[in-house]
């Protein structure tokens, strides 16, 4: 008896979770309406401050965390006040939905992925002059005319022709990515669920208490930002320079900056990642640096500025190249790896699951996955559409950069799809883009190819090419996830995608030269290092020389640190857990061995304050703490907007606070 009541209990429970899912797909609007007018607006809203946000974090440190979820959080806080307020005027608004909201949040993301993406902090800026001669005049490889000073037409029009053949590449293979082989894509399923949290009655409840946080810290951190400006009338001046652990230190860097956005970003990021930038500091500025800055004589010439390659500057690039390399090489192969076992294993079981829960899951998965494929996207459409946005690239882009010739462009879109396809399947299963190690192996490869007077040119601009498509097509996968669970058409996911991937090849170029206009970017001792432009024009010119660009006993050191970052990988993975949640992650140690510290302790200072929360009231932290980081990492972010438009008419603050040796 018992075994046949808990039988009709559970298929009581199917019949229901059922009915429930029929009910909401009752409810979905037609695709035509996800799409709103006041949808748009808020994602060019909230898609310009996060370019903003993204594009200070790519010209300081290189290193953004995943906001993915912050965003779809905004998106929530705005629409929701936008139709309360008009609510309160009486004014009849339709329905904010979980469907309206997915869109936002795809839009708004597509959009500053842009300025994450687009190289203006890597391999676009790499081109400049200024990157340029810190690379040395005189390296075989770094010619002459081997660069090109940023421009709005120029960097506009490439990201045009660049980025949309990526939004074409894999949409026929989304009912087999999303239904046929089921990857998670976490953070997409992370995003979908907070947003069909938000869509319900306790959901609702549980959001209003999260936008009141995200609103007075949002309110505290551009406050801060506003009073903090006001000491900073001269070179490192402000709270920003505050010897907090005394002058000694903070001449190497170590001080603790008051930066709201690296605590919010801190708070984000696992501890893991924020202890890996500490080590990364405490190992290079801490205990390298010194000793090699004391071979100086011995090791590079005394004569050379600190600023040259075959100097100490060139210790702190090429090892910091070496640990990148070490991780991504690593990384790729294991993702290579998993995502081969995984295609196997699936050819070989077709099973489904007959368990209980399995059954459940199937049932609502079956209600999901009719809809997900009602509204088919043509394949003839995404062939057409690939193959248009192919040529346009092919034609255009060697006339912009006439070192990259047209049969390497060609190559690139042949071999892009597959490539594609490999990284959009591991991010599926590790929620790991590797977008960035393609273009790398591109950038290698082309340099070598193009030889000595065009490898630069032709490998960073093909590293672009080869990183932008496999991107941004894993990004859209990761956005069909979320669609797949919030019941979203994936016609309005697409379209969501290029709207926002065209408002950030406008917005991008024009936040970029925001900063670029009004801050010294690219100086090795200002805030703004772009520390990545060098290390990506660096890696061209060792593809063109080889290892002859290294400074002296640099590339014994370089094969210390490569086989540091495969064997602290290697011990993470095989090692017991409570062993390898320790092991130190190559790729954010690399960070501060040319940045500096003072940023990884802003960073350590947001995990304190999660593991503070987390001690004193563990519930409502998981609650709040996406809500307060995302409101410092905002507020501080939209005061960059005054502040900038300030320094470029020339206003200077009034006081200058700054620090000295009694």
């Amino acid at each position: 008896m018992g075994s046949n009541g808990e039988m009709r209990e559970m298929e009581r429970e199917d019949f229901e979770e059922q009915n429930k899912v029929q009910e909401e797909i009752k409810r979905v609007p037609p695709w035509q309406k996800q799409i709103t007018i006041r949808g748009i607006i808020a994602s060019i809203l909230i898609g310009i401050i996060y370019s903003v946000i993204v594009m200070k974090l790519n010209l300081t440190t290189g290193l953004v965390p995943n906001l993915n979820v912050s965003a779809a959080l905004v998106a929530y806080v705005v629409l929701r006040s936008w139709t309360s307020l008009l609510q309160k005027f009486g004014i009849v608004t339709t329905p904010f939905t979980r469907q309206e909201n997915t869109v936002v949040q795809t839009c708004a993301v597509a959009c500053y992925s842009i300025a994450v993406g687009g190289g203006f902090g890597s391999y676009l800026l790499g081109l400049n002059k200024r990157t340029y001669e810190q690379a040395g005049v005189d390296s075989v490889g770094n010619d002459p005319n081997s660069y090109k000073e940023p421009r709005v037409g120029w960097m506009t029009g490439f990201l045009f022709v660049s980025s949309f053949v990526g939004l074409l590449a894999l949409v026929p293979l989304r009912k087999i990515m999303i239904i046929d082989y089921k990857l998670s894509y976490p953070s997409g399923t992370a995003t979908a669920v907070l947003i069909n949290g938000f869509h319900t009655p306790k959901g609702d409840k549980i959001a209003k208490k999260q936008v009141r946080g995200f609103v007075k810290y949002f309110s505290i951190s551009f406050l801060w930002g506003f009073f903090q400006w006001f000491y900073t009338g001269g070179d490192q001046c402000g709270f920003s320079q505050f010897p907090t652990f005394g002058l000694k230190a903070w001449q190497n860097s170590f001080y603790f900056d008051f930066s709201m956005t690296y605590i919010g970003a801190g708070m984000i990021c696992s501890h893991l990642v924020n202890l890996s930038l500490l080590f990364g500091a405490v190992l290079s500025w801490g205990v390298m640096w010194p000793l090699i800055g004391d071979l100086k004589g011995n090791w590079f010439p005394s004569s050379l500025p600190e600023s040259s390659m075959k100097s100490l500057n060139g210790y702190k690039v090429f090892i910091s190249i070496a640990l990148i390399l070490g991780d991504g090489l690593y990384n790729f192969l294991k993702i290579l790896f998993f995502t081969i076992r995984s295609i196997h294993y699936r050819m070989k079981e077709n099973n489904l699951s007959s368990s209980p829960d399995g059954q459940k899951r199937e049932t609502d998965d079956l209600q999901r996955n009719e809809f997900f494929m009602r509204e088919r996207i043509p394949i003839w459409l995404a062939c057409v559409g690939y193959i248009f946005f192919s040529v346009i690239s092919i034609i255009i882009i060697p006339k912009m950069f006439p070192e990259l010739k047209w049969y390497y462009v060609v190559a690139a879109y042949i071999l892009a799809p597959s490539l594609s396809f490999c990284n959009a399947y591991g991010a599926g299963l590790t929620d790991m883009n590797m977008a960035y190690n393609y273009g790398k192996v591109a950038l290698f490869v082309l340099s070598a190819l193009a030889g000595k007077d065009s490898g630069v040119v032709a490998g960073l601009v093909g590293c672009g090419l080869i990183k932008s498509i496999v991107s941004i097509s894993s990004d859209l996968m990761h956005d069909f996830k979320t669609g797949h669970l919030t019941l979203t058409s994936p016609r309005s996911m697409l379209l969501s995608q290029a709207i926002g991937t065209a408002i950030g090849c406008v917005v991008a170029p024009l936040t970029f030269f925001l900063f670029y206009n009004a801050f010294d970017v690219g100086n090795p001792d200002g805030e703004y290092k772009a520390p990545y432009a060098l290390i990506y024009r660096n890696m061209a010119i060792l593809g063109v020389q080889g290892f002859s660009a290294l400074p002296q006993h640099c590339l014994q050191l370089c094969y210390a640190f490569f086989g540091f970052a495969v064997v602290a990988n290697l011990v993470r993975d095989v090692s017991p857990k409570k062993i390898g949640k320790w092991v130190p992650l190559p790729m954010a140690m690399a960070v501060p061995f040319l940045v500096g510290a003072y940023f990884a302790i802003d960073m350590c200072v947001g995990s304190l304050v999660v593991f503070v929360w987390h001690k004193l009231n563990s519930q409502r932290a998981n609650l709040m703490i996406p809500a307060v980081a995302s409101g410092l990492i905002c507020g501080d972010g939209l005061w960059i907007l005054p502040s900038s438009i300030l320094a470029l008419l020339k206003f200077n603050p009034p006081i200058c606070m700054t620090f000295q040796s009694s």
